[in-house]
């Protein structure tokens, strides 16, 4: 049985019985993906699972420039925020003015927008996320 040294996003694995020598820095800048801690040192990223650790470098260290680390590194979630954001305002302003027109209170019809808007933005915005996640990995 072959021993597979990259993941499936193209992380290098790394056995836990070879421990970095380098001084790295504990961060929570970055997505876990089911890491008990992860590391940073420059732009390498580091996460430690429990048998094993994954390396892969970032374009962009985010302790430095976070924007620039979210366009050149992390895409799918600025995709998911715009998505979100957008149908969320979209269908909440269009619940409210319906809520509003069938004679609903201003506060009533601002609550039931709050959660049509909550429920809608956050489905797209996870849409969004998983589609530029899909899209990041093939090329």
């Amino acid at each position: 049985m072959p021993v597979e040294f990259v993941d499936p996003d193209g992380n290098i694995i790394i056995p836990k019985a070879i421990r970095p020598i380098i001084d790295i820095e504990e961060t929570v800048l970055g997505s876990k993906r089911g890491a008990k801690k992860q590391y940073r040192y420059g732009n390498l990223h580091i996460r430690e699972y429990d048998s094993h650790y994954t390396v892969h470098m970032d374009r962009v260290d985010p302790r430095k420039d976070p924007l620039g680390h979210l366009l050149a590194d992390a895409p799918e979630y600025i995709a998911g925020a715009a998505a979100a954001a957008y149908v969320g305002r979209k269908v909440g302003r269009a619940v409210y003015e319906k809520r509003k027109k069938d004679g609903k209170g201003a506060r009533d019809a601002a609550v039931d927008a709050l959660v049509a808007g909550l429920f809608a933005g956050s489905s797209a915005g996870k849409l969004a996320f998983a589609a530029a996640n899909a899209a990041k990995k093939v090329k």
